[in-house]
């Protein structure tokens, strides 16, 4: 489908969709089963709101009822062809088999907990048979509603769990049988019901209800009115509307996808009506959106897995606090970048008749206070459930200021079946990522992999974290960052670890590569999704947007090498230092990998912005003073240049 400049229709944007997001590829439900799955979804929402207020179950019951209702929707909503998705189509007698089967899966555990709990371990052939069940269901389920990349990993670990005697030396162990397997992964919380879905059934599914709630007022709309009304009128001003929109809209949206869509559908066109190439316009707006997953104070669903990981006390605000200079620095890269390849072409910014009316935007400005009342009840040490309840609460009570933003009770009602439809893919990706937890710790996979990636490295920091890059970027073609972070943190940070890395450092460096993997060629959903779009190109636009990204490729080894960029043991003051030089760099980078600042660069200048740029983001005495002193020299460079071409005669 290639878009001519208009804004796409919401039809169009749904198709996008489907065809780039497998989590969007339901059915089209009418009749009974329509009303069954309005009022399945309805009823997953308000047991995990029930179970926020009033307290969380023990941990098999909580994910085992979360499974049981996300297992059932997911095969009435999702078919098993993916030529199906969209369609109003029936569903197929086995598919309702196959819910019931989920329903009885999920009931199990709730049903005869007391009598699991006194067997110590030991299974009944019922217990067994289950157990089995809930496995295959899990890998199906995951196959339709997250897609075949993460199903295949999740298979491959459990043949190597019963396989274990015939692997090579360095990765043989004594193998499990089906029954201890299927013990494993059902019946204790190491595998299915380990700690990804735990933190599925709790704190992702309140903060997917939170974005769902916060879409009824209309924020995202106002979020690229907003961003229109700031950057508009600036040089290239849509490519900057996009990049300061999709950084507000990843704190609604935990897909680069469906935030390429929703705000791509709107920032794209008019980044093409200004004069931008298609592939530039996707580009700029995929690697916008992709940086969504990394913005405080909502990051992706991994950065709520990474507090029960990393463990030891840490909790979801340092987090997000460590988060925040990385994520400043990489949409400053990729708005510094625009705005040279703006000057380059000779863009201007949007005119007064094409922007919205400041004074009526700035009248709904009320609308970001939910998202600023989650720093602050994040930051006053509030638990990330209660903050996630009382921001829900919050949104509703500031959506009642206007009446255009109201949230009356049928959009409360569809704010909950949409945020439990959201939660179905996480629940799915989070259960197969369990699988392979299981069968790390059983086998002792982890160890044998860091100890293996040391031993190819040399026992060498640098080409350590790039093989990690590289598994992490392979993982992430095409499989969900929740999962990739899952395979990524339990098997090559532990040798990042090893290395003396702080544990933060480590794991903010493969959620980095896992969402990166979004814009990187060859299966780069995100820029695929954009070229969709734009009308562009998929590859070009890929490789567009992994220039425009560098920052990412470049920050999370700074910050690995120099954890002050993550404010881990480091003063106010230094912290400012180590900003202005790290927003130098990216300047200078920019200017390199664009080719233009005041003025077109020769090769020479580039090389030496590039070269000045990374010294200057690598937080340290004498790179910053070379750094400062390459920067002042390439500015020393253009002034004098510039001012000696203005100087010459002009010709005829």
């Amino acid at each position: 489908m290639e878009n001519k400049g208009e804004t796409l229709s919401l039809e169009e944007q749904q198709k996008l969709l489907e065809k780039y997001d497998p989590e969007a590829g339901t059915r089209k439900l009418g009749g009974v089963l329509g009303w069954i799955v309005f009022f399945g979804l309805l009823a997953f929402s308000l047991f995990h709101l029930y179970t926020g207020v009033f307290g969380m179950l023990t941990a098999q019951l909580q994910r085992s009822i979360h499974l049981g209702f996300a297992l059932a929707l997911i095969f009435l909503l999702f078919p098993a062809r993916k030529k199906d998705r969209g369609r109003k189509h029936k569903v197929a007698w086995y598919d309702i088999i196959l819910a019931i089967l989920g329903i009885a899966v999920g009931a199990y555990w709730p049903l005869f907990i007391d009598e699991i709990v006194m067997r110590a371990g030991r299974l009944t052939e019922i217990d067994f048979y289950v157990g089995l069940i809930a496995v295959l269901l899990v890998l199906e389920a995951t196959r339709r509603a997250v897609g075949l990349p993460i199903t295949i990993i999740a298979v491959i670990f459990l043949a190597y769990a019963i396989f274990g005697p015939y692997m090579p030396a360095f990765l043989a162990h004594r193998g499990l049988d089906l029954e201890r397997l299927v013990q494993t992964m059902f019946f204790t919380t190491e595998g299915i019901l380990g700690t990804p879905l735990g933190v599925s059934a709790t704190f992702i599914f309140l903060f997917l209800l939170f974005g769902s709630f916060l879409v009824k007022t209309g924020v995202g709309q106002y979020f690229n009115d907003l961003a229109v009304s700031i950057a508009g009128k600036r040089t290239g001003g849509p490519a900057k509307v996009a990049i300061f929109s999709s950084a507000l809209q990843g704190t609604i949206s935990g897909s680069s996808v469906a935030n390429v869509v929703t705000s791509g559908s709107f920032t794209i066109p008019m980044m093409k009506k200004l004069g931008y190439k298609k592939e530039f316009a996707g580009a700029v707006e995929a690697t916008a959106s992709t940086g969504g997953q990394i913005m405080p104070p909502i990051m992706g669903a991994a950065a709520f897995l990474m507090v029960e990981f990393i463990g030891g006390g840490i909790t979801y605000w340092d987090i997000a606090k460590a988060a925040a200079i990385p994520a400043l620095l990489y949409f400053a890269g990729v708005w510094i970048m625009t705005h040279f390849e703006a000057k380059r072409v000779g863009l201007r910014g949007l005119k007064d008749e094409e922007m919205p009316n400041r004074k009526e935007v700035m009248k709904k400005i009320y609308l970001l206070l939910p998202i600023l009342a989650v720093i602050i009840l994040l930051m006053s040490g509030m638990s990330v459930i209660r903050a996630a309840l009382w921001s829900i609460v919050i949104t509703v009570a500031v959506s009642m200021i206007s009446k255009e933003t109201r949230i009356g009770f049928k959009d409360a009602i569809d704010a909950l079946v949409d945020g439990a439809r959201t939660a179905l893919g996480v629940a799915a990706a989070t259960a197969a990522a369990g699988i392979i937890v299981g069968v790390v710790v059983k086998t002792g996979l982890g160890l044998k992999m860091a100890n293996g990636l040391l031993d190819l490295s040399g026992g060498l920091l640098i080409p350590t974290l790039m093989l990690t890059m590289v598994a992490a970027i392979i993982l992430g073609m095409g499989s969900p960052t929740t999962a990739n972070y899952v395979i990524t943190s339990t098997i090559a940070a532990p040798a990042i670890i090893l290395l003396g890395v702080p544990d933060l450092s480590a794991h903010l460096f493969v959620f980095y590569f896992g969402i990166v993997a979004d814009v990187t060629p060859p299966v780069a959903l995100a820029a695929f999704a954009a070229a969709g779009v734009s009308g562009g190109d998929p590859i070009k636009t890929g490789v567009t947007a992994s220039k425009l990204a560098i920052g990412a490729f470049i920050i999370p080894y700074m910050f690995v090498l120099s954890p002050e960029l993550l404010m881990i043991d480091t003063t106010w003051y230094y912290l400012i230092w180590v900003v202005f030089t790290a927003l130098a760099g990216m300047m200078a980078i920019g200017a390199g990998v664009i080719g233009y600042w005041m003025r077109k660069l020769n090769i020479f200048e580039r090389l030496l912005g590039i070269a000045g740029g990374l010294l200057l983001i690598y937080p340290e005495g004498v790179t910053d003073i070379v750094g400062l002193g390459i920067f002042i020299l390439l500015i020393a460079l253009q002034v004098f240049i510039k001012k000696d071409d203005q100087a010459k005669p002009q010709t005829a």
